[in-house]
């Protein structure tokens, strides 16, 4: 359509009222056949969607469905139909099933699935969860079609070189952590990883506090479950810091892409033990890892790119036979009939366009009101830690003295984030630099960022007019300008200018005794943040 008039003409003739239904997408799932024989792999998976389809199907299924040819079945909310079309080389057969719900009337589940044959590639499966319902507050348990299962059995589903699979892997030993530490990082993980680790406290160290099993199955294909005996926690630990590990009953969800720099609230949920142990509670939380999985394969797989949309492929295919028809001479009526079903699979294309720039919408403003909201507490915490500092100046006590400075680069990360939350925040680069350097004085960059967090931070609050320019922190340690070793620093997506740092005494460049601590302040947060530490930054100008 080329004009907003032909988009109301069509709906009014063929489009239903959106205020009764509402369809909505649950998730999505894509992966690569696994077994040797590409072709073998294909024609298994085509057949185990047809035995679940046919469980579904009043009568049964046409003989051109067991074919792996176009058939439709038309009944109004159980309707199957199905697509056969090369495109590019590739071979796609594609199934479209509708089911009403067993529990609530005017709800109808619809499952498209896809399975292509690329033999410059590989056979892929594809599979799309979408509910109609004229309900306002949808109440589901996300949960993959059956059929997903199935084809997981046989003839196998891979994503990139992760298995796919419908039960929870279990790390039982040192070298199931390490691998799970490399599955953690992997640049070719597409999927989130649901690690549910088990309490030391536990009687059976196999069994986390939640049901992984039910998880396992639910989200097969959406995410890979991970369950994470107490033993060996310490791995992750030692590997990623308490900040971004998991342990004594807690769940995370480490969404692809994590790194260890990653930031701990940037979108890898942790849920801490005491949230799930009630039965209820315990039933909250794994539909809210359901959820998560679900709707992280709707943001991940992209239609028209990852996953070929069913309503496309058909409209493809009658598009192809228009053009058959209309060599072969056909009447006009016959051309007609078959214009008019390419007509709707149209308005099918444009609802579902409609749908997902509406959904796409409320996400952003949903996702605006959440940035704004947090950056609004934010600033008041940071007014509120300010104010609690002065209020223990005023009593006579001076803030931190009785903080333990950290005693190894180990555990100075956590001590960072545990006793200057608010104050003062590593840096990614700065956590990477601070994890096994060669200057051995601990304790004297902890004391150099309670300075950043008391003595600097409050002039910074206060706008005072001191300058900062050689201020002394401690004999031999002062506060100077970078000058030409100043540098930019990416940080929440701006780069920032890093113009100031710490450092002690001495021309010396051995990174056994020099200390230099670049930062520069936030105004947003109200902290200090560290670009980069202990080493002397190398620079164009040094």
């Amino acid at each position: 359509m080329n004009t907003q008039q032909d988009y109301k003409t069509i709906k009014a003739t063929l489009g239903r009222p959106a205020s009764q239904i509402r369809e909505r997408e649950v998730l999505r799932v894509l992966g690569t056949l696994a077994g040797d024989d590409r072709q073998q792999a294909v024609f298994a998976a085509r057949q185990e969607v047809l035995k679940w389809a046919q469980g579904r199907a009043a009568g049964g299924l046409p003989s051109e469905a067991w074919s792996h040819q176009t058939f439709e079945q038309l009944s109004s909310g159980r309707s199957r139909s199905g697509v056969r079309l090369a495109i590019n080389n590739v071979d796609y057969w594609s199934i479209r099933v509708e089911d009403p719900d067993k529990s609530v009337a005017g709800r109808i589940w619809t499952t498209e699935i896809t399975v292509g044959d690329n033999p410059n590639g590989n056979g892929f499966f594809s599979s799309r969860l979408l509910v109609g319902s004229p309900e306002q507050n949808l109440q589901i348990e996300p949960h993959v079609p059956g059929v997903v299962r199935q084809v997981i059995s046989n003839p196998g589903l891979l994503s990139g070189p992760f298995k796919i699979t419908d039960k929870a892997h279990n790390v039982s030993s040192d070298r199931g952590a390490n691998l799970l530490i490399d599955a953690l990082i992997s640049k070719t993980r597409a999927l989130p990883l649901i690690i549910l680790s088990v309490p030391s406290s536990a009687a059976d160290p196999r069994r986390p506090l939640l049901n992984a099993k039910l998880l396992a199955e639910a989200c097969a294909g959406l995410a890979i479950v991970v369950i994470l005996e107490a033993d060996f926690t310490w791995a992750l630990t030692e590997r990623f810091g308490k900040r971004l590990s998991v342990y004594e009953g807690a769940v995370r969800i480490y969404l692809p892409g994590f790194t260890e720099d990653a930031n701990p609230f940037g979108g890898h949920e942790l849920m801490l033990a005491d949230q799930f142990l009630t039965p209820a509670a315990a039933s909250a939380a794994l539909t809210r890892l359901r959820w998560a999985a679900a709707n992280a394969s709707v943001r991940r797989l992209l239609l028209g790119k990852d996953i070929a949309p069913f309503a496309s492929l058909r409209l493809s295919m009658l598009e192809r036979r228009q053009l058959e028809l209309r060599d072969a001479g056909a009447s006009d009526k016959e051309q007609l009939e078959l214009a008019h079903e390419a007509l709707k699979n149209l308005t099918a294309q444009v609802e579902e366009a409609e749908r997902f720039q509406r959904e796409f919408s409320m996400l952003h403003e949903d996702a605006e009101e959440r940035a704004e909201t947090a950056e609004s507490q934010l600033r008041a915490a940071g007014f509120r830690i300010q104010q609690l500092v002065e209020q223990i100046k005023v009593s006579g006590i001076i803030p931190d003295s009785n903080i333990e400075l950290p005693s190894s680069w180990a555990t100075f990360e956590d001590w960072c984030d545990t006793n200057l939350a608010g104050r003062v925040i590593l840096s990614p680069q700065a956590r990477r630099t601070a994890r096994q350097p060669e200057f051995d004085e601990v304790a004297l960059a902890g004391r150099c960022l309670l300075w950043l967090a008391n003595e600097f931070r409050s002039e910074k609050v206060q706008e005072s007019n001191g300058t900062l320019r050689d201020r002394s922190i401690e004999e031999g340690v002062i506060n100077a300008h970078c000058g030409n070793d100043a540098f930019e620093l990416e940080w929440q997506g701006k780069k920032t200018l890093v113009e100031w740092h710490i450092k002690n005494h001495g021309n010396t460049r051995d990174p056994k005794r020099c200390l230099r601590i670049y930062y520069f302040w936030d105004v947003h947060s109200q902290q200090a943040v560290i670009a980069s530490m202990p080493a002397h930054r190398r620079s164009d100008a040094s």
